[in-house]
């Protein structure tokens, strides 16, 4: 039985998002073979609102002790869940997850206990849920403790590495990386930026549907995405500062393949929704995103009207 001073349960997770390193966007026949990662499994799509492409899930067992923010020492047992997203045949994604369930036995069980549980890792001994989020969502390495970002990122590697993408993406991009949590509490969410590729996410629900949340953070993780990438390359275009064609030239890999996939809270569930529209009000993603497209247009509005060179050059 669980005691008083111990977590009923949270979700912990982690999205890696990254430019498909691919000369061209990806057909839906392509995506459908690069993201068959499972024999005998379907692979999901969609078309509407835009083409995107769902992996089965990976299950990988893991043995090792749980991040804490105490720093206790908690072994955990059980699966994570681990799969990838395509969107619009350019921006790939992977995502792992697993559900830090009610305590188990106190020792390592038979596997088969555990594979009937997927995506669940049960803790050996007491540990709090805010201990759990604690350490989860600690932006350095987790020093040998279960580490969900290593396995969205050797999916995320090996994909990039397939002998289908010719590896020559249309323009230089980083990836990103978001860290997230679901524990049972009055609905909020607290979305940080680290740093200029690490974000976080802690959210509270009072019921929390597992595959929900994870779109709900993958559909969060592409977009701030888009708009890290979008700015980025606003920045090294020289807009504002160089004269001439020179700025629209560089952001027309931007116009190409970025400002069409916007498109924010279009798989969300209802109830997740409504955390969409508490981040759109701050940081207020869809009005930093609209400035910086509006900028763009104007820019090229400019150069086919011949106004954006110094009258000294015209």
């Amino acid at each position: 039985m669980t005691g008083p001073e111990e977590r009923t349960g949270v979700l912990l997770g982690e999205v890696r998002t990254g430019l498909l390193q691919h000369s061209v966007e990806l057909s839906r026949p392509a995506a459908l073979q690069l993201l068959d990662l499972r024999h005998g499994e379907r692979v999901r799509s969609s078309t509407r609102p835009n083409q995107q492409v769902r992996s089965p899930d990976l299950l990988t067992g893991v043995d090792c002790p749980l991040p804490t923010g105490s720093r206790r020492a908690v072994r955990g047992v059980g699966t994570a869940l681990t799969h990838a997203v395509l969107t619009e045949g350019r921006v790939l994604q992977a995502s792992v997850r697993a559900r830090v369930g009610e305590r188990g036995a106190g020792l390592r069980l038979p596997w088969g206990h555990y594979l009937a549980r997927p995506g669940t890792v049960e803790p050996t001994g007491p540990v709090t849920d805010a201990d759990l989020v604690g350490g989860h969502l600690l932006t350095g390495p987790p020093a040998g403790r279960l580490d969900l970002g290593a396995l969205a990122e050797r999916l995320l590697t090996d994909l990039q590495g397939r002998p289908q993408l010719d590896r020559r993406a249309p323009f230089k991009s980083r990836r990103t990386r978001l860290l997230w949590s679901c524990e049972p509490g009055p609905p909020a969410a607290r979305f940080t930026i680290e740093d200029g590729t690490l974000r976080t996410l802690r959210l509270s629900l009072e019921q929390a549907d597992p595959e929900a949340v994870t779109a709900f953070c993958e559909d969060l993780a592409l977009h701030d995405w888009l708009l890290t990438t979008l700015v980025q390359l606003v920045d090294r275009s020289g807009l504002g500062s160089v004269p001439g064609a020179e700025p629209v030239l560089r952001l027309r890999p931007a116009v190409n393949h970025l400002l069409h996939l916007w498109m924010p809270g279009a798989r969300v569930d209802r109830v997740l929704a409504q955390v969409w529209g508490h981040l759109e009000s701050s940081p207020g993603f869809t009005r930093q995103w609209a400035a910086a497209v509006q900028r763009i247009r104007d820019q090229l509005a400019l150069q086919a009207v011949g106004l954006a060179a110094p009258v000294g050059e015209r």
